[in-house]
């Protein structure tokens, strides 16, 4: 009997059934029994492997993924600055300078996550490499896992980057009041476009698909979700829709996270907006891996 004939299994994998080959080196072939999956339980390299190909995309082309949307919110603190912020204009006790810079760093966040998912597979699909995806011994947990979390790093980039050209910007405060805050209405913000740019990317057949839900759903969500504003300011009907806006939450809560204060409402309100994004989450991501698992307009 061949020597590797008694070495033991690797770790995590199926038991092998040894198989006499009949070859010139009178060798013996070690296989899986027929139907027994070699990788048990999580693939882990496939799935680091899959996210170092999502991260090294987007950090190919940095200027446009990450330090372009640093320097298109900076456009925007720019302008509402100027147009709103003269004579001291104060906002839930802050300079109006300071009470936006929050609401532009997430809304960032948030735009670049579902930028980095909606084009995973969307590209695969356009350019004949899909089945690059489908093909690995991942499943569909592990695929939906290496995109979020990809898109999720891009988020963080993006916000790290415009935090860091705000605090040089003159009026702008980036002191922390409650910095849970900060990181998980950062975190569910992003996780939930990038699920939703996933989803965007199974259901979208070409790119103006996907320009189509940026230009027409997140871009106004985003814009009217209170980033520049108090929603109290606003009449009964336009406060109760930006309250059933999700958009919303995600930026208040990362303002509370800052300021201490916010249009939410007291701290229990906040606590319970953080537990309502975690549900809503939640809910996105078991249709997302519904959608992944049956194959839809994935598989032919």
């Amino acid at each position: 009997m061949a020597e590797d004939a008694h070495l033991p299994p690797l770790p995590g994998a199926a038991p092998v059934t040894e198989l006499r080959g009949d070859d010139k080196t009178g060798g013996s072939t070690r296989f899986a029994p027929r139907g027994v999956p070699v990788i048990t339980g999580i693939n882990r390299v496939g799935l680091l492997a899959l996210y170092m190909k999502e991260v090294r995309r987007f950090l190919k082309v940095q200027t446009q993924t990450i330090w372009a949307p640093a320097f298109t919110t900076l456009l925007f603190l720019a302008i509402f600055t100027v147009a709103l912020g003269r004579e001291g204009r104060m906002v839930l006790g802050v300079p109006f300078a300071t009470f936006v810079a929050p609401g532009l760093i997430v809304m960032a966040m948030m735009q670049n996550a579902f930028a980095n998912s909606s084009f995973s597979l969307l590209s695969g699909k356009m350019q004949g490499t899909i089945i690059d995806l489908l093909m690995p011994p991942l499943s569909s947990g592990e695929l939906m896992a290496g995109i979020l979390a990809a898109a999720i790093t891009r988020a963080i980039g993006v916000g790290l980057a415009v935090a860091l050209a705000m605090a040089f910007w003159p009026g702008v405060s980036l002191a922390m009041t409650h910095p849970w805050a900060v990181v998980w209405f950062g975190l569910m913000g992003a996780l939930m476009l990038a699920t939703i740019g996933l989803a965007t990317s199974i259901w979208a057949e070409k790119f103006d698909h996907n320009a189509a839900v940026t230009n027409f759903i997140i871009a106004p969500l985003s814009l009217l979700s209170g980033t520049f504003y108090v929603i109290d300011n606003l009449h009964g009907v336009a406060q109760a829709i930006s309250r059933a806006n999700p958009f919303f939450y995600v930026i208040s809560g990362f303002r509370y996270g800052f300021l201490g204060g916010s249009d939410i409402g007291e701290a229990q309100h906040v606590w319970a907006a953080a537990g309502g994004l975690l549900v809503l989450n939640a809910a996105l991501m078991l249709g997302v891996y519904a959608l992944l698992r049956s194959g839809w307009k994935l598989k032919s």
